[in-house]
């Protein structure tokens, strides 16, 4: 079998070969795995140009995702001033951002919808934006030329967290709770321009015989921000919306992300069609092991693996009883194993001993 194969007889609930891995991984980690490796800065050693691909092709990443540019106005993308190190900018949001130009982080200075009422005259830019491809087409030609080209899916975000782009997190919030009328209605409009980019992506990628994932942070460690209430009522009929347009178009499945624990509003991500989630994070109290034995063979499972205790602090005897039990659950399909993300406090030593775990035993 090879990648596309493994990862789709995994989510289609046939026993792959071996069982698919899917991880990411932060920088700080890449450049511990090139010192350890003895990899040159550029990933020329491994004769990939990104890092990030050279320590995918070293590890045999099963799995990849691929993104458009999804914001409602890429062309407006500007920088406004630049005061010694720190950089006020507009993003294709249309936020007027500030920070260190070193910076992840910045400070929203004016955001796009600052009335309730503009979101009967907004206007996005077209989705069929060639522009809004150059970089995905490029990704998806850069990882179908590896000798061995992984599972590629395409990426789009979700009606929750994109959103809140426009109005800012902390209003974002406060409308949820005073307005649901408005919060639907612009909750809405992102969405179905979602909706557009992504069909547009499948089809210019060819991804449909694999899919697509919706990105969408609705929770943290306790439980859905916003309330399973909440969310059930605004944000699900809108996700059910997007899977029902993906599959009607062809994707043959359907993935959601998002962080935390999200099980009280599972169920209804289940029955609106959604075939996998990621990345099932054991420290938000999400078990694999437990869900396989919810949902069966309704809900595949990508992830599992515990990322903030057992692989940074565990000893190897510790990694090897973690791993092996999601491993068995998933040897006869419905697992893709990794983990949220492999971080700097992970050693590079202990990762490889997790992937050799999922060689021999996967």
């Amino acid at each position: 079998m090879n990648a596309t194969e493994r990862v789709m007889a995994a989510l289609s609930f046939r026993r792959p070969e071996t069982v698919p891995l899917f991880d990411s991984y932060w920088p700080e980690f890449i450049a511990a795995w090139r010192r350890s490796k003895q990899v040159t800065g550029d990933g020329a050693a491994l004769d990939e140009p990104d890092a990030a691909d050279a320590l995918d092709a070293y590890y045999g990443v099963d799995f990849r995702l691929a993104a458009a540019v999804e914001a409602p106005w890429p062309s407006q993308v500007a920088e406004l001033s630049r005061n010694g190190d720190v950089v006020t900018q507009r993003d294709a949001w249309g936020r007027v951002t500030r920070k260190r130009a070193d910076a992840k982080f910045f400070e929203e200075v004016e955001l796009p919808v600052q009335d309730r009422s503009a979101v009967a005259t907004l206007e996005f830019e077209p989705p069929s934006l060639d522009s809004r491809y150059e970089s995905f087409l490029q990704r998806i030609a850069v990882l179908r030329s590896r000798p061995n080209p992984p599972c590629i899916f395409a990426k789009v975000g979700g009606p929750y967290l994109r959103t809140s782009n426009l109005r800012g997190i902390e209003q974002w919030l406060i409308d949820i709770a005073e307005d649901a009328g408005f919060v639907a209605e612009l909750a809405g409009r992102v969405t179905d321009h979602i909706i557009e980019v992504g069909l547009e992506s499948l089809r210019r990628g060819n991804l449909y015989d694999t899919g697509i994932l919706i990105a969408d942070d609705i929770a943290y460690n306790p439980g859905v921000i916003v309330g399973p209430a909440s969310y059930e009522r605004i944000f699900l009929p809108l996700m059910h919306k997007m899977i029902h347009a993906f599959k009607a178009a062809g994707a043959r499945k359907v993935l959601m992300h998002s962080d935390g624990n999200i099980g009280t509003v599972l169920d209804g991500l289940v029955e609106a069609g959604l075939d996998g989630i990621h990345p099932v994070e054991p420290r938000a109290g999400m078990d694999a092991l437990a869900l396989r034995a919810q949902y069966g063979s309704r809900l595949a499972l990508i992830g599992g693996v515990d990322n903030a205790h057992v692989l940074p602090r565990g000893t190897d005897e510790e990694v090897r009883q973690h791993v092996l039990p999601r491993l068995e659950a998933g040897r006869d399909g419905g697992l893709v194993i990794g983990s949220h993300s492999i971080g700097p406090d992970i050693s590079v030593a202990r990762y490889d001993y997790f992937v050799s775990l999922v060689r021999e035993y996967g």
